[in-house]
């Protein structure tokens, strides 16, 4: 029988958003974890919004192809104050989530307590808190930028410390 936790999984964390989308990389193998790479979608400001969301859809088919994750982990929408932001926001998170499903991709949904429960152990942590935890988690020498990457990275680490357990009972 084959051992799970062996097998590498490079988890893709996504941030939402319609000008910027943050993506990181994160492979795990073993209770460790390692960052394969992370930036940022940028869509120019000023165009309108169908061909932002074009823009994403078309930069994250290439980013996919390109790494070829095993799954897709993205933040929940979650709305502040501002909810005219919060529909720009959804509808980028509807094509990330249709460019997912389009080419086969598996989709895990966190929420924010989530993300900061897996990465800090407290689900009420402080943004810093969460950038200090994953840099240490990771060994990296300094928080990755810009900061939709560093939310992403942490999206990605979530998934990676809480799916061994799944992948434990899937198999």
């Amino acid at each position: 029988m084959k051992n799970w936790e062996d097998v590498p999984l490079l988890t893709l964390g996504i941030d939402p958003g319609y000008a910027i989308v943050g993506f990181g990389l994160v492979e795990s193998a073993l209770g460790k974890y390692r960052l394969t790479a992370c930036g940022a979608i940028n869509t120019p400001a000023g165009v309108r919004l169908p061909a932002r969301l074009w823009r994403i859809a078309t930069d994250l088919e290439e980013l996919i192809g390109q790494f070829h994750p095993d799954v897709m982990a993205i933040e929940e929408l979650f709305f502040n104050h501002n909810v005219t932001t919060g529909i720009g926001v959804a509808q980028a998170r509807g094509v990330i989530l249709m460019t997912a499903e389009k080419l086969g991709l598996p989709v895990c949904e966190y929420n924010p307590s989530q993300v900061k429960q897996a990465v800090v152990g407290y689900g009420k942590a402080e943004k810093r808190q969460v950038m200090d935890m994953t840099k240490r988690l990771l060994n990296l020498g300094a928080v990755p930028k810009p900061d939709d990457a560093a939310d992403a990275v942490a999206i990605a680490l979530c998934h990676a410390r809480s799916s061994t357990s799944l992948l434990k009972s899937l198999h």
